[in-house]
């Protein structure tokens, strides 16, 4: 007997103003219409526009549907038609929350709708928001369990700022919608998760918690985000790796249209890299020179600036034929087309770059000025004991080595620290600008730092699994040694590499073997998530064990921004 016809996802929250908010969910149908109905006795529709997601698919490694196992049903990247309602509501009455439901209308003239749920405008200041903070789900282990703990906790929270790692590999549909093992992107944010955590013989199911469809979510660009050539590759994984920077793309591939122009920009996305199906499922603030890439938005009494700051993550080493962080692969040293170019970054920040030039004008501006609390959102850690600071935000300086006749010997990538370009030209310019708060992921742990000046760095990432802190006796994996194998100053094995250290936690940090206070929580059992409550200006930081399914979210940590 065939299941009934449902909607992809529950409807979400996007964009919203001091009247007005977006509506958005999805469906394999094209359908005939679709709308929300909202407001008292639900009496007021508004229609949605509908647009099909041009880049998702499914391949060997999908877990969707009946397949379960690598190349089950999916022995290639196979396209999947699933489409994008939008509605906007306007005339609403800022802080005054009301109900909505959406609606589809199939081909056949049979509806599907989705529960009531309520929304609300952008609030306005002075009124107190929790806001959840949280970044690379990836569709690991622990998410389901966090998020639901989220809600258990909490309650219903204002708003989400995710920064950045939604998903694992972008292009593939079934870890925003429908993953089979129960962890998709939105399942897990909507409450319809359905994830076994096991422990000592028992299963424990995790559903997350229903979240977006009442608070809207605020998103930044990470390395996740990112394809590479589009269908060069024979798996998505192989795409998702294929990424070379935008200058390379031009070299190799502008001058071969049969006009003998430059590639145009989907030519040129084609052929380097694209944050497309990102840019495609959500709505968010834009700015002239980023768009939605990078962004600032008044939340109540709080001004986001939302930076790109991302790189294309490599493998320490080139082994089995990988481009690396540090070198290419022998195989390759004759062909630059296949080479990765170490990890190159995605979009400027340095000084001089559009998008150092925009942020200069956004913290200079009446919005920002004025508002009560200043966080900067981004995905690339400036301090963290987690492994992904090294080496350096810097473009790698590439050196060739050949022998006397020519040929390539060796390609390898430096980076040297004193060029990176967060903390060069990024942290002073916040700083300045009286930035209480910054926030980012990417190492999938939590730690926090201060500056001398006072300034906020959060890295609360520890919600799916955890690569380890570089602390004490723990070093990081693959460090370059000098050729003499002394420690190399660019490329720090231990510790913050800019010489801040982490706070320990103030109300019940971890404690070692050795009975050590721990200032970072990195784990594969234990999960976290951060509040920032913006009536009283406190960020809290809470765990949850996964291995005690009966117990409570424990606040573990807590800071004021003054």
């Amino acid at each position: 007997m065939l299941s009934a016809p449902k909607l992809l996802t529950d409807p979400f929250l996007q964009l919203p103003t001091e009247t007005s908010v977006r509506v958005v969910w999805f469906s394999e149908f094209a359908g005939d219409g679709h709308l929300v109905a909202y407001g008292e006795n639900l009496a007021q529709t508004v229609f949605a526009k509908t647009t099909q997601l041009s880049r998702v698919r499914e391949d060997q490694k999908s877990r969707v549907g009946d397949q379960t196992e690598d190349g089950q049903i999916y022995k290639h990247p196979v396209k999947r038609d699933i489409w994008r309602h939008e509605a906007e509501l306007t005339n609403l009455t800022p802080g005054k929350r009301v109900s909505y439901r959406v609606t589809s209308v199939m081909e056949d003239g049979k509806t599907i709708s989705s529960s009531i749920f309520t929304l609300t405008p952008s609030p306005p200041p002075n009124v107190p928001l929790k806001i959840l903070l949280t970044s690379d789900h990836q569709i690991k282990p622990m998410v389901a369990a966090n998020l639901q703990k989220v809600v258990e906790t909490i309650g219903r929270v204002d708003a989400v700022w995710f920064a950045g790692d939604l998903v694992n590999i972008p292009d593939r549909a079934s870890e925003w919608f429908d993953d089979n093992r129960g962890n998709g992107f939105f399942p897990c944010l909507q409450g319809r998760a359905k994830y076994a955590i096991a422990h000592e013989g028992r299963e424990n199911i995790y559903t997350g918690g229903q979240i977006i469809q009442c608070a809207p979510m605020f998103t930044c660009i990470g390395n996740h985000e990112i394809m590479g050539r589009f269908e060069r590759e024979k798996s998505l994984v192989g795409e998702f790796n294929d990424t070379i920077p935008r200058e390379f793309a031009r070299k190799f591939y502008g001058e071969k249209s049969l006009d003998d122009k430059s590639l145009d920009d989907q030519s040129l996305k084609n052929n380097s890299f694209n944050s497309d199906t990102y840019e495609e499922i959500f709505t968010l603030p834009q700015s002239q020179e980023g768009g939605k890439t990078y962004y600032a938005v008044t939340f109540g009494d709080v001004r986001l600036v939302v930076l790109y700051a991302t790189r294309m993550w490599r493998f320490h080493t080139t082994d089995n034929g990988s481009k690396g962080k540090y070198a290419e692969p022998e195989a390759d040293l004759d062909n630059p087309e296949n080479w990765g170019y170490g990890q190159h970054i995605y979009e400027p920040i340095n000084k001089g770059s559009a998008q150092y030039n925009w942020l200069k004008s956004e913290l200079n501006s009446l919005e920002f000025k004025q508002a009560k609390y200043k966080v900067v959102m981004l995905h690339h850690p400036p301090h963290t004991l987690g492994g992904n600071i090294v080496p350096a935000y810097t473009n790698p300086v590439q050196v060739v080595t050949s022998d006397e006749d020519g040929r390539t010997k060796e390609v390898r990538y430096e980076y040297p620290k004193e060029q990176d370009y967060i903390t060069q030209d990024l942290i002073p310019l916040l700083e300045e600008a009286g930035v209480q708060l910054v926030f980012y992921g990417h190492s999938h742990l939590w730690n926090r730092f201060v500056s001398p000046e006072g300034m906020h760095f959060l890295e609360t990432s520890n919600v799916g699994n955890s690569y380890g802190a570089s602390y004490g006796e723990q070093k990081r994996k693959h460090v370059p040694k000098k050729s003499d194998g002394n420690a190399d100053v660019n490329y720090v094995e231990t510790g913050d590499p800019y010489g801040l250290e982490p706070v320990v936690p103030t109300i019940a940090p971890m404690v070692s073997e050795d009975g050590e206070l721990l200032p970072y929580i990195s784990s594969n059992e234990i999960t976290v998530f951060s509040i920032f409550d913006t009536g009283s200006g406190r960020v809290s930081s809470y765990l949850f064990d996964t291995r005690k399914p009966e117990s409570e979210a424990i606040k573990f940590d807590e800071f004021e921004l003054k």
